[in-house]
C-alpha cells in the first residue's frame, strides 16, 4: 500500500482516537490532582485559570459558525454556544464552573475578574480561539476533537475529588454531569464532520496535526500551572 493511500473511515478514527494517549489526563499536574495530592490553593487556581478556557470556548464555536456556510452544521454546533452561556431561563457550562470554583471556597469576583489567569494559560488559550477564526472551519471542527477524551477525565474527577478533597461543596460537580452527556454528542456531530471532510491521505495528516495543536495547547496550559502552583526543584548543571 502507497504511504499516500487514504486510510480507510475506520483507519482514521482509530488514528484519531490514538492521539487520546497524549490527553493531558496523563499531565502531572492533572494526575497529582486526581490522587488527592494538590492543596486547596492550587485547586482553586487550576479552577480560575480554566475559567478563561471556558469563557473562550463561546467565543471559538461563534468563529467557526461565522466560517461555515452550511446551515445544517451550524443548526447543529450553536447547541454548544448555548451549552456553555446558557439561554433564557436556564443556566450554562460557564455559570456552573463558576459555582464550582464556589464550591470549592472561591469567591465568584475571585474567579470571574480572571487575575489569577496565567500568562501561559492566557497565551495558549488565545491561540486557540485565533486558530478558530483564521482556519478553514473543517479544521476548526477538527481541533474540538480533544472532546473525544473528555468524558473519561469528567468521571475521574466525579469518582476522586469527593475523596481526596471533601471540602469541596457537591452541588460544584454539576459541570462534570453535565459533560458527560454533551460531550459524546458533540463529538459525534465533531467526528462526523471530520471524517467526512478530511478525505486524503494528506488530509487525514493534517487532521492529525491539528488535533495534536489541541491536544498540546491544553497540556501547555497545565505546564504553566505547575510552574505556577507547584514547587519546582531545578539542580544546577
Amino acid at each position: 500500500m502507497s504511504v499516500t493511500t487514504p486510510w480507510t473511515r475506520e483507519e482514521f478514527e482509530q488514528k484519531l482516537r490514538e492521539k487520546g494517549a497524549g490527553y493531558h489526563i496523563h499531565h502531572p499536574f492533572q494526575v497529582m490532582m486526581n490522587e488527592g495530592k494538590l492543596n486547596q490553593q492550587q485547586i482553586q487556581g487550576w479552577v480560575a485559570n480554566r475559567f478563561y478556557y471556558q469563557i473562550s470556548i463561546p467565543i471559538k464555536d461563534a468563529a467557526i459558525l461565522s466560517n461555515c456556510p452550511e446551515r445544517e452544521v451550524r443548526r447543529q454546533w450553536i447547541q454548544r454556544i448555548i451549552d456553555h452561556d446558557g439561554s433564557q431561563g436556564e443556566e450554562g457550562g460557564i455559570d456552573g464552573w463558576i459555582r464550582l470554583g464556589e464550591a470549592c471556597g472561591m469567591k465568584r469576583e475571585d474567579i470571574t475578574s480572571l487575575r489569577q489567569v496565567l500568562p501561559g494559560v492566557r497565551f495558549a488559550v488565545d491561540a486557540y480561539v485565533n486558530f478558530a477564526r483564521r482556519a478553514p472551519w473543517q479544521e476548526a471542527v477538527c481541533s474540538s476533537l480533544t472532546e473525544l477524551f473528555a468524558p473519561k477525565i469528567h468521571k475521574a474527577r466525579m469518582d476522586a475529588w469527593p475523596r481526596h478533597y471533601p471540602w469541596i461543596e457537591a452541588e460544584g460537580y454539576e459541570y462534570f454531569r453535565g459533560r458527560l452527556t454533551q460531550a459524546p454528542r458533540d463529538v459525534e456531530h465533531g467526528l462526523g464532520v471530520t471524517l467526512d471532510y478530511f478525505k486524503t491521505r494528506e488530509q487525514q495528516e493534517r487532521a492529525l496535526d491539528i488535533l495534536q495543536f489541541k491536544l498540546d495547547l491544553l497540556w501547555s496550559m497545565l505546564d504553566a500551572m505547575m510552574l505556577g502552583y507547584c514547587k519546582v526543584d531545578v539542580k544546577n548543571g
